[in-house]
């Protein structure tokens, strides 16, 4: 009998980890071309993704509970996986936000912060093909710093975005929405954040 395949759980991750890239890809897109129709079209993409992304967590689940021996321990490989797969709902849940909250046009500066989801992201993938290889990896501790270094611009661009928003916006409807948005964005970088931090939490307790 022909002996299964040893599965491999670092590329599932890093199908994850592209998938929440490929997401924020597609966020920027939505941003930066901002119209009812579009926003639904990047939308559908974007929920396609957040599925197979649901998809994934549930094969890595089915396989842990088989396996006899897991490369990591298991825990850490459900952490990760839980971790990675909530940069992708927190993406997901700003297209339902955007459609919720009848978002008619971006205010300033929204596309600046995606353009953070896309780098965050992009550092996360990274990070994630590297945690493959942690032990001979000569790149891994230089895009951890980098994603921190991202999320810590985010920080501050979001603190500029609720000042402003407050002190210009007369709207109470609007300020209401505006700030749900820049929540659920800074929700999402903070999320990348927790996974390089993760990840280099790992690399320490398996070295």
């Amino acid at each position: 009998m022909a002996r299964k395949k040893q599965y491999d759980y670092f590329v599932a991750l890093e199908h994850i980890a592209s998938n929440a890239h490929k997401a924020g890809t597609y966020l920027l897109q939505l941003v930066e071309n901002y119209t009812e129709a579009h926003a639904i079209e990047q939308a559908e993409k974007i929920h396609m993704l957040e599925k197979e992304g649901d998809h994934l967590v549930r094969e890595i689940m089915n396989e842990l509970y088989d396996a006899f021996i897991t490369p990591i321990d298991r825990e850490d490989i459900v952490e990760i996986t839980d971790k990675l797969d909530d940069i992708l709902d927190g993406i997901n849940g700003l297209c339902y936000l955007f459609g919720n909250l009848a978002i008619t046009e971006m205010r300033p500066e929204t596309d600046k912060f995606a353009h953070l989801v896309v780098e965050a992201t992009s550092g996360v993938l990274t990070a994630t093909k590297e945690f493959a290889k942690f032990k001979n990896s000569k790149t891994l501790k230089k895009m951890i710093q980098e994603v921190n270094d991202v999320e810590a611009d985010a920080d501050q661009l979001y603190s500029q975005l609720l000042r402003t928003l407050f002190k210009n916006e007369t709207n109470p409807i609007e300020i209401i929405k505006w700030k749900n948005v820049y929540d659920q964005l800074e929700l999402t970088m903070n999320r990348s954040e927790q996974v390089v931090d993760l990840i280099d939490g790992l690399v320490i307790k398996n070295t």
